[in-house]
């Protein structure tokens, strides 16, 4: 055989991708999460649709502009970016792309073989488990959890060392979160009977406002209750370009006919009114009354009712966390959020605002994939989209005083006690109160306390520093964030809502209620903006923490249990319970339609 010539071998070397030579170091590692325990291995060809995080390395340029066009006293209030502007903000330098797709191709996976997001910044492909191994130099293992449920996971993985500066995360690998609902609990009749003792009684009346609500929003909420509550009595949607949307997961189910029966019981003028149902990776929406799902009910018939007639889209997304792995499912796609963020981003017209009752403890979620999730709301946020999200049901962590029977360990291999916050805590976050007048939900527990990912926002500061000065000295020191984002932003009604499910009017409760609910309100403030030729109003906390401030209702009752604590007492201004209060729609509207620039 003829030996190549020096010039030929450089040459050939040089057609060689780098990522086949270059040695492979650590990128990520994490400790079992707490619950979670190794049980088997998976099959060598079950299936995982791998993401791949590239750089967006003009991020901090976005996040500048989303806090101008969110800034209400700042020139560009309202200035929103389209889909192309965004994307371009994004998008990830060449060279990373390069290196990525040499790094592909030297595993014999081609450019058509994988699927990229519309900025270019996500990079999936479905392949299986043996050849995932072999690119990140890793070992995955079906791990199942003290619930029952299994995940294949791995607890650490690799990259060739030139590839760590074009790769920011690679999932699914070492996230074990669980998205979950916030807890929707149904209130059997036995305890709705109390309603019948406050039907008579003569109506209440708020001193600081002077809203007149019925007595019977005592035991039962109904949209006229949260009208009432909120004094947004009066107010009907004209705006022609207004939209609302909720996400539904895990397979709940909005019920087309349930929403009809409950339009004739609190909003006969929507009957025969529907919304729009979007289906991402395989969603479905069975309309079989039996399997109707009670969140999913929840979130369109007061999102929707409380917003109607502005047309709302239902998401439905396909995909369950809780994955068992076998020869008849060999994919695992249980990262169903991620694949509802990745399809809104790549619409060119978004529904103005969402809600979201789903999330987990911010600590099963990797750092460097909450940084980037939370990257793409901001993402949403620029484009004047306003996002809301349940607070979570457990205080601040699992709902549970007594220090014997507390679950709030860290996931950093020392297992010790510290309070759990929720992700995503980067959009606005709705807790829940109850009763009038409202004090903080005490069936269940409003949701709340401070990142221990994301530091907290200068929006925030006055509001927060103000909290922290009334905790005595020591105070829950070691558990907790105090430089963390706060959590909740806001609140709202969040116990003894009533649904129609499966035909039968029930009463649920939940901070899943509170967060469609200050969507459905959010939607009234839009079409206020609107209706006068403004933009609608975007990421929602740079507003609510400054001009925003004079429509909240003060909540001073109440705390929030968990971790072995009393948690969070409900304090004057901010609290890591109800946040700010809840709304007086009828204030927040002048203050909105107000285009004056004084601070």
């Amino acid at each position: 055989m003829k030996a190549l010539s020096r010039a030929g071998l450089l040459y050939f070397l040089a057609l060689i991708p780098f990522a086949a030579t270059s040695p492979y170091k650590l990128k990520e590692r994490v400790f079992p999460p707490h619950g979670w325990r190794q049980h088997s291995t998976p099959p060598a060809d079950h299936n995982i649709f791998l993401r791949i995080g590239l750089p967006q390395p003009n991020f901090n340029t976005l996040k500048t502009h989303l806090y101008e066009v969110s800034d209400p006293y700042h020139p560009r209030y309202g200035a929103y970016l389209s889909k192309e502007e965004v994307d371009a903000l994004v998008a990830p330098d060449q060279d990373s792309i390069d290196a990525v797709n040499d790094w592909l191709a030297s595993h014999g996976i081609q450019n058509s073989d994988v699927i990229r997001s519309s900025a270019g910044d996500w990079v999936t492909i479905m392949l299986p488990v043996h050849m995932v191994e072999k690119m990140l130099d890793t070992k995955y293992h079906i791990w199942k959890h003290d619930n029952g449920n299994t995940i294949v996971r791995t607890t650490s993985y690799s990259l060739p060392e030139h590839l760590h500066a074009h790769i920011d995360v690679i999932q699914p690998t070492t996230m074990f979160a669980q998205l979950q609902k916030m807890r929707s609990t149904i209130v059997w009749s036995d305890e709705a009977e109390i309603v019948s003792s406050v039907q008579n009684l003569a109506p209440i009346v708020n001193a600081e406002t002077g809203v007149s609500v019925d007595a019977s929003c005592n035991a039962t909420i109904t949209l006229t209750c949260l009208k009432q509550l909120y004094n947004a009595v009066g107010l009907t949607p004209s705006a022609l370009n207004n939209s609302i949307a909720v996400t539904g997961y895990l397979e709940q189910f909005a019920n087309f006919q349930d929403l009809q029966s409950f339009y004739t019981e609190q909003n006969p003028a929507a009957v025969n009114s529907t919304f729009q149902v979007v289906s991402i990776n395989g969603g479905l929406n069975n309309q079989t009354l039996s399997q109707a799902g009670a969140e999913a009910n929840l979130d369109v018939q007061f999102a929707f009712g409380l917003a109607f007639p502005i047309p709302g889209t239902f998401y439905t997304t396909g995909g369950r966390p809780p994955f068992i792995p076998d020869a008849g499912t060999p994919n695992n796609t249980n990262e169903p959020y991620q694949d509802w963020l990745d399809f809104v981003l790549a619409q060119p017209s978004v529904p103005l605002a969402i809600s979201t009752s789903y999330g987990d403890h911010e600590q099963t979620v990797p750092k460097s994939y909450a940084l980037r999730v939370c990257n793409g709301l901001a993402q949403l946020g620029a484009r004047g989209v306003s996002l809301t999200f349940s607070s979570g049901d457990f205080g601040v962590g699992d709902g549970d005083p007594n220090p014997a029977n507390q679950t709030c360990f860290t996931n950093d291999g020392t297992n010790t006690t510290r309070f759990q916050p929720l992700f995503p805590a980067s959009v606005t976050s709705v807790g829940g109160t109850v009763g009038i007048p409202e004090v903080a939900v005490t069936r269940f527990f409003s949701g709340g306390g401070f990142s221990d990912y994301f530091e907290r926002p200068s929006y925030q500061d006055e509001a927060v520093t103000g909290f922290l000065k009334t905790l005595p000295e020591g105070t829950y020191e070691g558990l907790f964030n105090p430089e963390g984002r706060g959590i909740p932003d806001v609140a709202a009604q969040g116990d003894r809502f009533s649904i129609v499910l499966a035909g039968v009017s029930r009463l649920i409760g939940g901070t899943s209620a509170s967060s469609p609910t200050f969507a459905g309100l959010v939607a009234l403030l839009n079409d206020a903006r609107l209706s006068q030729g403004l933009p609608p109003l975007g990421f929602l906390n740079p507003l609510l923490y400054t001009k925003g401030l004079e429509g909240f209702n003060d909540i001073l009752v109440g705390h929030n249990p968990g971790c072995g604590t009393e948690g969070f007492n409900v304090t004057k201004g901010w609290d890591p319970v109800t946040g700010l209060g809840t709304p007086n729609i009828m204030e927040l509207q002048k203050l909105i339609v107000d285009t004056s620039q004084k601070q």
